[in-house]
């Protein structure tokens, strides 16, 4: 399907609408509607969320980009609205960089991923060493999963992994016309 940049117009009428927070809830919906959508043309996403679930953002992102491979005569776009944090980021990423696109002072925020645990150390020695290496595991598959999704958001654009990696710890903003000058989205509308 033509790639080319598209216009407000073309916004007019999302065919999936998304607001919230990315959780098994969102999923259902986005299911739903993507299940409705034409079967051909334009199908627009639009989003706005402070965040959420970066698991199911991801199977969201899958279902994009299966989607986007079976049915060629689909072109799946990205519109954020207002707020694109964190797991919102993560969907994104699933779009190809000529797909995404964001509504004037929007902001875009990535971080890293967030883990809360506590680690309970109590028996037998080689228990213990199994415990700590399951969470030095968990751990390390967590960075390459979010690696991952970083590599696949900034892929074509002007911002550099060590930039990323550099910026995410602190939570990165980006508003929507400086997003579009990293070449993270193809236009503002």
């Amino acid at each position: 399907m033509a790639t080319e940049t598209l216009t407000a117009h073309d916004f007019k009428d999302p065919v999936i609408l998304l607001s919230g927070g990315v959780d098994y809830e969102m999923y259902k919906s986005f299911r739903d509607q993507l299940a409705g959508a034409p079967a051909e043309g334009l199908i627009v996403v639009e989003l706005s969320t402070l965040g959420g679930d970066p698991e199911v953002a991801r199977m969201m992102g899958e279902d994009v980009r299966f989607h986007s491979e079976l049915e060629p005569g689909r072109r799946i776009v990205f519109l954020g609205k207002a707020a694109i944090y964190s797991a919102g980021t993560t969907f994104m990423s699933f779009f190809a960089p000529e797909n995404r696109y964001l509504t004037r002072g929007t902001r875009l925020m990535i971080h890293e991923r967030k883990l809360s645990k506590q680690l309970a150390i109590d028996g037998p020695l080689t228990t213990c060493i199994a415990t700590v290496k399951a969470t030095l595991h968990e751990i390390e598959a967590s960075i390459a999963i979010q690696n991952e999704g970083f590599e696949n958001l900034i892929a074509g654009s002007r911002v550099t992994m060590d930039e990323l990696l550099e910026k995410a710890p602190s939570n990165w903003y980006i508003e929507a016309s400086e997003a579009q000058q990293l070449g993270l989205v193809a236009a503002v509308i």
